[in-house]
């Protein structure tokens, strides 16, 4: 079907599905199921095995594996299992993450019906849902969920709620021939219905699609590329170098492979990821207890860097629950009389909406003890009122009403004198997007007066006002996204303190064409966006996206499901439904919005630390492999074996994983990947490394007199000790001493080099150091972790200055 089934009229679409309102045969449903297939979502499934097989492809997989390779072939298996197994334990780590983050198409077909009553050959009978096909006439009532895109046909109109899809906080009235979307829930009436859209087709289906759409690279994986390019980089530009002297050279072949695998040893970061991923996973930990539940580890470094939250209105920043404002009362009639009046005009057990805000309102639970209801005609479309006769405890029997002010105006004796008035006030409660209710009580006189209007509203969280000043605070601009009217959003968004300027979003129309740079630019400095339909918050976020801003939504709904997938961090807040929280980051378990910046704060608090080790790590490859570069063209010289690379990588790398326990505090800004920053700062401190080690180098060597044996082992004891003393520096931008590390990475770090001592000083596959000259090593070792936080300190205001001169650039 070419033409938009929704714009034609009925007799159009009848003509153009070749159907009419007595339904399909039997015969003919058959045919029209092998056309359009089944009316179910697509699950698109990866082969597991496949999907970890792809945990081994990548810059740092890749230099992980020619280590492997390089030490089978120079036949050294201590460093072929070490290697292997790390390898290994990495990409365990990254397929069980994305194991858990669930699946959202499986939780979107999970809300659709499972059987619908549908017309065949005649006769009413019941079918599964999948095969329902366009042409098929079905029959919908009170609490059924909607089983495909349809058109109404009959004049009984339907009530149905379809918040969860189009983000409307109320449920809406379906007249003949308008459309019903598959996953809608019927609130009031029965219907039958002409079906034209089915499985992917529906409005459902086109959401389901959006979701397996949205796929993103995050900040953090990009970080983690860009440093093993970095490094991958540095070790082939420097193992060439080295190549190339020794063909020159005429050294041995076997021994130059052997120093190549060495290198390409201390250049792999190889518990990088792994550290990174526990960093996080821990982080993970944190905020669970804080009721924030974490589906995708990458999302905790996202939510650092979130600048922007597009918070859905419906449920998040409002209860979605109606209340009633202050009445509008008619003469001497008091607020409470209105109330009072327009609660015996409703029925708490008939679980309408309306109903339960009027009596929810009452100041007295037992205001309403002592009347008794005769009668009650419940709402209908057509009449578009609810109607009660009444008798008190004294045998009195008057009649209550409540319904459309228009309506309630019209029964009114004195309509004419107070009409004036009454449509002022439902048109200031309009445009304040509140809806009006009329109320109205006749008593013996058999004349009805007309008593006050009552305006219903969605009202905000208690806490959303506040939450969202922090936000503001904390660098992150929150701006509404509903599928409400713009009068609605616009009085909702003043309440909460996000301003006045709400962009119609349906006046995007194609929302592939509409992103010309004048509405991307309203996009952005939009405070808040009202009537959007799904692809319009999915594109709502991506152009936010691409003007280089970090992104986070939360929502609730089926609807907000593509954008939360498409989000740097979707956040799927408390009561959201399967589909919303499957495609989220984060799921918060308890109600309002301060659990959001709770998790902001403690993410870059994460981010801090992984920052940090992102430093140190890059630091110590750049000293080992500097130090062995020019060690062995400058002196023809190995300062460490092979057996010592790997010992520092374990014991280092082993203990670093306690930076996920550091002690470090939060940014007021959201914090970003600065590779340019990372990349300096890290290269100025791995250069001076490499002088202290030379310096170390030239002290053993010619003013002490050591064999080079010893000295292999000094220069292993200092790599160790002062390596793992880098921590200290790189975790500050301040003074090491600014802020005093976790108790439980102090402990590890001095756990570990506490065992390499005892390696050095007792010798064990390395020639002995003895405690004289170990202590020797801590205390050069110490001196030089003064001069390197002392050059930390300037290199960060050199290059704090230097952007301040060329002004802000794009991070990464």
């Amino acid at each position: 079907m070419n033409a938009d089934p929704q714009r034609l009229s009925l007799q159009e679409l009848e003509k153009k599905l070749e159907a009419s309102g007595i339904g399909l045969s039997q015969a003919e449903a058959a045919a029209r199921l092998h056309k359009y297939g089944p009316n179910e979502l697509e699950e698109k499934t990866v082969n597991p095995l496949l999907k970890f097989l792809s945990y081994f492809w990548g810059p740092i997989p890749w230099m992980i594996e020619a280590a492997v390779v390089l030490s089978a072939f120079a036949q050294h298996w201590p460093d072929f299992g070490i290697i292997l197994v790390l390898l290994f334990a990495n990409a365990v780590v990254g397929f069980w993450e994305e194991h858990q983050a669930g699946n959202a198409i499986a939780a979107l077909k999970a809300k659709l019906a499972v059987n619908a009553r549908v017309r065949r050959d005649g006769k009413w009978t019941t079918a599964a849902v999948r095969d329902l096909v366009p042409g098929d006439v079905i029959r919908v009532r009170l609490g059924d969920i909607v089983p495909a895109d349809a058109r109404l046909l009959g004049e009984d109109p339907l009530d149905v709620d379809q918040s969860a899809l189009t983000g409307e906080s109320l449920p809406v009235t379906k007249q003949q021939g308008e459309s019903l979307y598959s996953g809608a829930i019927v609130r009031q009436g029965e219907a039958e219905a002409l079906v034209y859209g089915t499985g992917a087709d529906t409005y459902f289906g086109k959401t389901a699609k959006l979701v397996q759409e949205a796929q993103t690279t995050s900040h953090f994986q990009k970080a983690v590329l860009r440093i093993g390019n970095y490094l991958i980089l540095l070790a082939v530009s420097l193992v060439a170098l080295i190549l190339l002297v020794a063909l020159f050279r005429e050294d041995p072949m076997l021994e130059t492979l052997q120093f190549a695998l060495v290198l390409t040893v201390a250049a792999i970061p190889v518990a990088m990821p792994t550290v990174l991923s526990v960093t996080m996973a821990v982080g993970a930990r944190t905020l669970a207890r804080k009721e924030a539940i974490v589906t995708r580890l990458a999302a905790i470094e996202e939510l650092a860097g979130v600048d922007i939250l597009c918070s859905d209105k419906t449920g998040t920043l409002t209860q979605n629950k109606l209340t009633l404002g202050d009445p509008y009362c008619v003469g001497g009639v008091t607020e409470d009389d209105v109330i009072r009046n327009a609660a015996l005009a409703s029925r708490a057990d008939n679980q309408d909406t309306i109903d339960q805000a009027v009596i929810g309102s009452l100041k007295d639970p037992k205001a309403l003890d002592g009347y008794h209801v005769l009668h009650f005609q419940p709402f209908d479309p057509v009449h578009k009122r609810t109607e009660a006769s009444i008798k008190t405890n004294d045998g009195k029997i008057f009649d209550v009403t409540k319904g459309a002010p228009q309506v309630i105006l019209s029964l009114a004796w004195n309509a004419e004198a107070i009409r004036e008035k009454v449509t002022t006030a439902v048109d200031e409660f309009a445009a304040k997007g509140y809806r009006a209710l009329g109320v109205a009580r006749c008593d013996h006189d058999n004349r009805w007066q007309f008593l006050g209007v009552l305006p219903l509203f969605d009202p905000p969280r208690e806490q959303a006002k506040s939450t969202i000043a922090t936000a503001s605070e904390m660098g992150v601009s929150v701006k509404m996204v509903t599928g409400d009217a713009i009068a609605i959003a616009r009085e909702t968004s003043e309440k909460l303190g996000l301003g006045k300027n709400i962009l119609d979003a349906s006046g995007f129309e194609d929302t592939k064409q509409y992103e010309t740079a004048q509405l991307a630019e309203a996009i952005e400095k939009a405070n808040g966006f009202a009537q959007v339909f799904p692809e319009h918050k999915y594109h709502i976020v991506d152009v936010l996206q691409r003007r280089g801003h970090i992104v986070g939504m939360t929502g609730d709904g089926v609807n907000d499901a593509p954008a939360l997938k498409k989000a740097d961090c979707g956040i799927a807040v408390s009561g959201a439904t399967d589909a919303a929280r499957a495609a989220a980051d984060i799921v918060l378990m308890t109600s309002g919005l301060s659990v959001i910046i709770d998790a902001i704060k403690e993410s870059r608090k994460i981010f801090q630390r992984m920052n940090s080790y992102a430093i140190y790590r890059i630091t110590e490859t750049i000293r080992v492999l500097f130090l062995m570069t020019l060690s062995i063209l400058v002196f023809n010289f190995y300062p460490v074996t092979a057996v010592m690379i790997v010992m520092l990588a374990l014991l280092n790398d082993g203990a670093i994983l306690s930076i996920a326990y550091d002690r470090v505090r939060y940014q007021k800004h959201p914090e970003s990947w600065n590779m340019r920053l990372v990349l300096a700062i890290a290269t100025v401190l791995g250069i001076a490394g490499v002088v202290a080690s030379f310096g170390l180098f030239y002290l053993g060597e010619r003013y002490f007199e050591f064999d080079r044996d010893f000295i292999q082992t000094l220069i292993y004891l200092k790599l160790s000790v002062a390596g793992h003393l880098t921590i200290f520096v790189t975790r500050t931008r301040g003074p090491f001493w600014s802020i005093l590390p976790g108790r439980l990475m102090f402990l590890a770090v001095m756990g570990t080099q506490l065992l390499a001592t005892l390696i050095a000083v007792y010798g064990f596959l390395m020639t002995p150091l003895g405690w004289k000259w170990a202590a020797f090593v801590w205390v050069y070792a110490l001196a030089w972790f003064l001069i390197n936080d002392r050059i930390k300190l300037i290199a960060y205001r050199l290059f704090d200055r230097s952007n301040a001169a060329v002004g802000p650039t794009i991070q990464s």
